[in-house]
C-alpha cells in the first residue's frame, strides 16, 4: 500500500463524516439560542417522546463511548483510530446535552420502561412492554437497541489487532443501526425543535459512520 493510497482512502469516508459533524455543530449553535426562554408549560412532559429519547439515548451513547475508547486505545489502523475518536467525543457531547435537556425541563434522568415512548410510532411495532404489561429485561433492552452484550464487551476488551478492529466495526455498526429507529421515532412523535435538530444530525452522522465502517471492513477483509 503506497503513501498516496492511504490518504485518498481516508478522505473518501472522512468527507461525509466531516459534513455530518458540521451539520451537527450548526444545529447545536441554533439550538442553544432557540432554547432560551423555552421553559415552563412548553417544556416536554415526563412521558413525552423527547424525554424518553433523551433518557434512552444517553444509555445507548454511553456504551458507544465505552467501545470507541477501548478501540481507540489499541488500534493501529489510522482510519479506525480517527473514527473511534470522533464517535467517543461526539457522543459524549450529545450525552451531556441530553442530560441538560432533562434538567432544563425539570424532569428526572430516569423514568418509565426503556423504549416504551416509541409505542406510538406509525410502523405499529410495540417497544418497551407496549404489547404486554411486563417491562423489558436489561438483555432484551440491549438487543432491541442493537447494543453489545456483556460477553461481547468482554471479547472486545480482550481482542487485539485485526480481531479487535473487525469486532469493533461489527458491534458498532449494529449499535448505530439500533439507534436509527429511536431517532426516527422522536422525529415522528416529537415537537421540541432542538431535539428534532439533534436527532436529524445524529441520523446523518451515524449513517455516514456506518458506511465508513463497512468500507473499513471490506478493506480489512473482516468476515461476519
Amino acid at each position: 500500500m503506497t503513501s498516496q493510497e492511504r490518504p485518498s482512502r481516508a478522505r473518501r469516508w472522512l468527507v461525509p463524516v466531516l459534513i455530518a459533524v458540521a451539520v451537527a455543530a450548526l444545529a447545536f449553535a441554533v439550538g442553544r439560542f432557540s432554547t432560551f426562554g423555552s421553559s415552563g408549560p412548553l417544556a416536554p412532559a415526563n412521558d413525552s417522546a423527547e424525554a424518553g429519547f433523551a433518557r434512552d439515548m444517553q444509555v445507548h451513547h454511553a456504551q458507544a463511548v465505552e467501545m470507541a475508547m477501548e478501540l481507540y486505545r489499541k488500534t493501529e489502523d489510522e482510519d479506525l483510530r480517527a473514527l473511534s475518536y470522533d464517535i467517543a467525543t461526539g457522543q459524549s457531547a450529545q450525552r451531556g446535552e441530553m442530560f441538560d435537556w432533562l434538567v432544563q425541563w425539570g424532569l428526572p434522568q430516569a423514568g418509565g420502561p426503556p423504549m416504551a415512548w416509541m409505542s406510538g410510532t406509525g410502523d405499529g411495532h410495540g417497544h418497551g412492554g407496549a404489547a404486554s404489561d411486563e417491562p423489558m429485561t436489561d438483555a432484551e433492552m440491549r438487543e432491541a437497541m442493537g447494543m453489545a452484550s456483556d460477553e461481547e464487551l468482554a471479547r472486545l476488551r480482550a481482542a487485539e489487532g485485526l480481531d479487535a478492529d473487525c469486532l469493533f466495526t461489527e458491534l458498532m455498526i449494529r449499535h448505530h443501526e439500533g439507534a436509527i429507529p429511536m431517532v426516527d421515532a422522536v422525529l415522528e412523535l416529537g415537537s421540541e425543535p432542538r431535539v428534532l435538530a439533534v436527532a436529524e444530525s445524529m441520523k446523518v452522522a451515524q449513517t455516514a459512520e456506518i458506511d465508513a465502517m463497512k468500507a473499513v471492513q471490506a478493506r480489512l477483509g473482516c468476515t461476519g
